[in-house]
Parts: C-alpha cells; structure tokens; sequence
C-alpha cells in the first residue's frame, strides 16, 4: 500500500499520515486486512512507522511497546536534527562564500567522529563534482539531499554544493529541481537570491525547530492512533485520536 516515496514523517502533513492510519485501520476491519501488517512492514521504509508496525501490533506489553517508542522516537528526532543542522550549515556556506574547508570543520563539529577524513570528504566531492559533469549523468540521484541518508553520504554531497557555489552562487539554480529536501530546496533558493548569511541562519534555525516540534507531534500522533488500532477502537474513535494531533 505504501512506498518509500509517500511515507516520510519529516515532511508529510498530518492529514496525510492519519490517512495513512486510518487506511491500515479499514482495512483490517475488513476481509483483506489478515497480511496487511505483515504487507506494510516489508514495503514500508520510514523508520518510525515501521517500528511502530514491528511493535504496536506484535505481542508485547503496551507498557513496552510505549517505551520502545519513546526510545525510537528520540533516538530519531536527534538524527533529524543533526542532519538539518548539517544542511543549515552548508547553506550558511553557500551564502557567505565560506572556504569549504572551514564548512567541512563546522559540520565535523556536529560528531564525537568525524564520518571520514577530510582528505575522503574532499576526494568524494570532488568525484560528485566530475560525475554531475558527465553526459547523461543521472543528477536527480547523484544531486539529491535527504535527511534518510547516512551522514558520510550527507556530509559529501553538502560539501559538493559549497564548492560548487563558491565561485558564483547563481551555478545552482540549475540544480534547484534536484535537491529533494524541502528544507535545504528552500535555504538554498535564499542564498541563490542573495539573502544575507546571517539573516538566512536565522530564519532556517526557526524552520529546523518548527519542523522538529510537529515531527514529534506527528510521531505522538502515529503512536496513540496504532495503539488504538491494536485495541480495536471504532473508526470514528481513531479519527478523533487524529484530530487532538491536528492543527486547529
């Protein structure tokens, strides 16, 4: 029923993810819900979703399944954060015309270990810069920037688009349609039309704890809506678990 595609808790609305409840919800009231769990689980990407699926409707005792959530839910929420703090800092980058170098040491500080040397993270770049070159290069791949990937791959990519900017910003707006990511599609937009560095950190710190504050709502929300699945709750009554979680 679901795809990696549809499924990311980040950016999807909340109607869209009580959608997504309720739609698991229907359908194992009716005949065709026997597998559906089983179905979702293997074709569902999005971490929190899929542990809430692997939990929420296994055998054990809510008061576990509620604190392994918990668990999982923090344990995401700090690499989401960490990854758009890596995005804000690439763009900050790009806005001041930053030497990249000093970027690479600005996001290394975001670690107890840096995810590689700098001399890796230099090479990688620079072999991104020389793929995205190429005839017939895949660019909607190799340019995407997303919170789900591992920070080495996040980190190289980031530096690929500081260095890229650095001699003329403006090189990047042929490559707006690429980036994926709406928080970094919108930061670097700003910085393309000349937004100042300072002023752009700003209002993206406002946008990363914004998003993070309704991720965890969102997470909140997808929990009480399973477990309420799991106690077999009307329909209506799930809905009304949804609209507590809503913006007004």
């Amino acid at each position: 029923m679901s795809t990696e595609q549809e499924l990311d808790i980040l950016e999807m609305p909340f109607e869209g993810l009580a959608a997504y409840w309720l739609s698991i919800k229907k359908i194992l009231d009716g005949r065709k819900g026997k597998t559906i769990i089983k179905d979702e689980i293997a074709g569902t990407q999005e971490s929190y979703i899929r542990h809430l699926l692997e939990t929420v409707f296994s055998k054990m005792d809510l008061a576990l399944v509620r604190r392994l959530a918990e668990v999982k839910r923090d344990t995401l929420l700090d690499d989401y954060r960490r990854k758009i703090d890596l995005m804000r800092l690439a763009l900050f980058a790009v806005a001041s015309r930053e030497n990249p170098r000093v970027t690479l040491v600005r996001m290394d500080s975001k670690f107890a270990h840096a995810p590689m040397s700098e001399k890796k993270a230099f090479d990688m770049a620079q072999g991104l810069m020389d793929a995205v070159q190429e005839k017939g290069a895949d660019r909607a791949t190799l340019l995407a920037v997303d919170h789900k990937m591992p920070f080495d791959r996040l980190v190289v990519k980031l530096l690929f688009y500081v260095m890229y900017a650095r001699p003329d910003k403006h090189r990047l707006d042929g490559l707006l349609r690429y980036t994926k990511s709406r928080y970094f599609t919108e930061g670097l937009s700003l910085a393309i039309d000349n937004f100042e560095p300072d002023f752009l950190a700003y209002h993206l710190e406002g946008i990363r704890d914004q998003t993070m504050a309704e991720t965890l709502r969102k997470m909140d929300m997808s929990l009480e809506m399973a477990v309420g699945i799991r106690d077999k709750l009307p329909y209506d009554d799930i809905f009304k678990i949804a609209r507590a979680y809503m913006p007004s």
